[in-house]
């Protein structure tokens, strides 16, 4: 018996194939600079192909290479890629690590990331920024970079220019703490453990740890990435806090109305299409596979694989992102942003050090 395709159907099909045909310039793009990134790394391996991504895509965006065709596959890459890469950097974190630091540093850790974004968010008050602008510059320095500051950016209401702000600046201010953090550290006196530990609870990527440690020393590198990795473990939990005030606020301005799921300003909710969500999809498969990862019974060779397709995936994202990048946006937002982000840099890097000497 032959089938047809009914007028419903026909209509609903053609503008899902022709979406994926329109996103797929942006998307080759992006991979395409994902690519070479990577390769750079293997031979370049202090350089993060994730940093090498935004600052490619800036760079383009600036030059005038960016053309209105590719931005709907940069969009899908800017949001669904980097969810997805969030979530497999999950299966990076094994608890058992976090806890061979010691209760001393674990409490650290979470003194950075409270502290950090509570006082980021004094600072963005009393500068006058938007709450969406300094969360996203709050969670993203006081956690991990710019895959944080997204990932918040999934939970609140912001506009897309305080995103990219977010992003550049912890380009910014996170590679300008590389050659700063270990001359410090040796201007104070601290033994190469206590620095790597101090760059890990204090800079703001991973990559920038690394880079950091790297110059401290050997016996930095492996302390001061699992310390990251500890910071990078309040991912979820921050998320869920804000992911409920949010539902709170949604509900005392009365967003999420019965009619259409919209704000009462027009604007959909932080979840971008109604009521912010307590904890987005892609935070529930970071806790999964983070859980997964805790039990021992993934494959050397999976999680190989699965931490290359995390750092493709953010690596497109990041490239995404960079293209939004542009100058004169960034003069245009003031200098506001910048203090704020400095403030948060210096304010961390405080914290930090107060506990680690405290903790050793």
């Amino acid at each position: 018996m032959s089938t047809t395709v009914g007028p419903q159907q026909s209509a609903t099909s053609a503008p899902r194939s022709s979406g994926v045909a329109r996103a797929l310039p942006g998307l080759a793009l992006g991979a395409a600079v994902s690519a070479a990134a990577l390769g750079l790394n293997r031979w370049v391996p202090s350089l993060s192909p994730l940093l090498v991504a935004i600052v490619v895509g800036a760079t383009l965006a600036n030059t005038g290479r960016i053309g209105a065709g590719l931005e709907p596959g940069l969009a899908v890459a800017s949001r669904r890629l980097l969810r997805l890469g969030v979530a497999l950097l999950g299966l990076q974190l094994a608890l058992g690590d976090v806890l061979r630091l010691g209760w001393g540093v674990i409490a650290v850790v979470v003194a950075v990331v409270a502290l950090g974004i509570a006082g980021g968010m004094v600072v963005g008050r009393l500068l006058g920024l938007s709450r969406s602008q300094t969360l996203l510059i709050a969670g993203g320095f006081s956690i991990c970079g710019a895959a944080a500051a997204a990932a918040v950016d999934g939970v609140i209401e912001s506009e897309d220019d305080e995103l990219v702000t977010s992003v550049a600046l912890v380009v910014l201010f996170g590679t300008a703490m590389i050659p700063l953090l270990p001359l410090a550290a040796g201007w104070i006196g601290l033994a190469p453990a206590q620095a790597g530990m101090w760059a890990g609870a204090s800079i703001h990527e991973v990559a920038q740890v690394v880079a950091a440690s790297g110059v401290i020393g050997s016996g930095a590198l492996a302390v001061g990435v699992v310390v990251k990795l500890g910071r990078v473990l309040m991912l979820a939990p921050v998320l869920a806090l804000i992911g409920l005030a949010e539902r709170r606020r949604a509900a005392r301005s009365g967003a999420g109305t019965a009619g259409d799921g919209s704000a009462a300003d027009g604007s959909t909710g932080g979840g971008r299409g109604g009521r912010p969500p307590l904890v987005p999809l892609f935070v529930v498969g970071f806790v999964a596979l983070m859980a997964l990862r805790t039990t021992g019974v993934v494959p050397s060779g999976v999680l190989s694989l699965a931490k290359w397709g995390e750092t493709a995936l953010l690596t497109i994202a990041m490239f995404a992102l960079g293209t939004g990048v542009r100058v004169a946006s960034l003069r245009r937002v003031g200098p506001r942003p910048f203090v704020l982000a400095g403030a948060t840099t210096v304010w961390v890097a405080v914290v930090a050090l107060g506990g680690i000497l405290l903790a050793t």
